[in-house]
């Protein structure tokens, strides 16, 4: 595999977990309005293990080249 490959599997990899999270998030938060409408806008965000920020800044290269 070429580093352009590598990089695009990273970020491919990246957008699916961001949108599971997403996902999970939108699920979550209709659940807490249907179950307790007056309590809905105090709920926390749980996005579980569905989470990008570790993957942040991977695809790009240690020398600056590209």
């Amino acid at each position: 595999m070429t580093p352009k490959d590598d990089k695009r599997k990273l970020r491919e990899l990246k957008r699916a977990i961001k949108r599971d999270g997403n996902k999970r998030r939108r699920n979550a938060l209709k659940r807490q309005l249907q179950q307790d409408p007056a309590e809905a806008h105090f709920a926390e965000e749980d996005l579980g293990g569905s989470k990008s920020q570790t993957m942040n800044g991977l695809d790009r290269p240690v020398d600056g080249s590209d």
